[in-house]
């Protein structure tokens, strides 16, 4: 019924969460790459993407990009951690 993810595994969860999004949008799914940093209390989260895609996973505004934060904050608060998503180029 889909993966079964142990104890210390959170960061591979939500970086898997980060790169599933980021997929979706994105015109050079190939290109998409995350990078998970976990502390005790927090994760930071890296999403590199195609130069030509930095706009799609950002949005008009920034709207996408702040969607996927709130989201990762959720699945963070679940585990009583902080999150950081970092979008660079």
């Amino acid at each position: 019924m889909g993966k079964q993810h142990q104890e210390g595994d959170e960061e591979l969860t939500m970086k898997e969460l980060v790169e599933y999004i980021a997929r979706a949008l994105v015109d050079l799914p190939d290109k998409v790459e995350v990078t998970a940093v976990e502390s005790q209390m927090s994760v930071i989260l890296e999403l590199k993407v195609a130069p030509e895609d930095v706009g799609k996973v950002i949005g008009k505004g920034g709207q996408t990009a702040k969607a996927m934060r709130k989201i990762l904050s959720a699945a963070a608060t679940k585990l009583h951690k902080k999150s950081l998503l970092q979008i660079v180029e």
